[in-house]
């Protein structure tokens, strides 16, 4: 923040930011204040205070579920800042700002520690765990855990969820999303010919699906190549059910790893097959709360 961020507005330098970089602040370094001024004014004095009293700690974890949140907000921002970084990382600006530092690294090595901290305060929790067994603390220790996991499940969520592409309505709205992922499923409509119906028992469709309190949205997953970058996903929409309209049915004949959706008493059935019987089940149980 001090050696890249605030050098965009050193008026010494300005002549070398690239046009392309210009009022693109935001977009480069995401909400990076807000995260260090949370660690700097609060989670790190809190941190310290624990350090006679490690069986304490968790508790910090606890306290701070929300506003650990702003994760969620920096990773949904990544992709934008990985794009404007390739458009314009080599430039003389940030090899000055580098230069100055005296780093070996570059900016964008920098910009994924945020990312990369979220995720290891899980091993950090899992490693206490192990040295503290049974004793004071433990079971705050792995509340803390299960928090952290949350909020790096509620992280990966909405990153797949961003890259949605044809929904007409606004996501936002459709309640949290509880869970996503890849399937086979097979549709068996009462409707149309009988040709389609007999197509659809053969070739399953991969669809990747996202389960939200108040929708099941049906999409498909396409990878694209970015100009020789690693391949980024999208998922075009492809057909949404209302959860208050929906049933289902736990046990398909034939195979444990499939379980039915239907819709409007069966006139559409959806066949879904997941990749392992623990999936199907974690899966059935969040449909199971969201009807009940």
């Amino acid at each position: 923040l001090q050696g890249y961020a605030s050098e965009m507005d050193n008026p010494n330098l300005v002549h070398l930011i690239p046009s392309a970089l210009q009022n693109k602040k935001e977009i480069l370094f995401g909400n990076l204040p807000e995260i260090y001024y949370f660690h700097n004014r609060i989670f790190l004095k809190e941190i310290e205070n624990c350090i006679e009293n490690p069986e304490l700690l968790a508790r910090c974890f606890l306290k701070r579920k929300e506003d650990l949140q702003i994760y969620e907000k920096y990773c949904q921002n990544k992709p934008r800042s990985e794009a404007l970084w390739r458009q314009c990382g080599d430039s003389t600006f940030f090899q000055e700002c580098q230069r100055k530092l005296d780093h070996k690294l570059s900016l964008d090595a920098y910009l994924l520690k945020p990312v990369q901290r979220i995720t290891k305060y899980q091993l950090l929790l899992k490693e206490m765990l192990k040295c503290s067994k049974n004793s004071e603390g433990t079971a705050e220790l792995e509340e803390a855990l299960a928090t952290v996991l949350d909020i790096i499940k509620s992280v990966n969520d909405s990153m797949h969820q961003i890259a949605i592409t044809g929904y007409e309505g606004d996501v936002s709205e459709l309640g949290k999303l509880l869970m996503q992922g890849s399937f086979n499923v097979w549709t068996d409509h009462k409707k149309g010919h009988n040709k389609v119906k007999d197509l659809a028992r053969f070739k399953p469709m991969q669809r990747h699906l996202f389960l939200y309190t108040k929708m099941l949205l049906f999409c498909k997953k396409r990878e694209e190549n970015t100009d020789g970058h690693e391949k980024t996903a999208s998922y075009s929409f492809k057909n949404s059910l209302k959860m208050s309209t929906v049933g289902i049915t736990e046990n398909v004949k034939g195979d444990n790893k499939k379980f039915e959706i239907w819709y409007n008493g069966r006139e559409e059935v959806y066949i879904i097959q997941a990749s392992s019987v623990e999936l199907k089940n974690t899966w059935i149980s969040e449909i199971r709360k969201v009807l009940t």
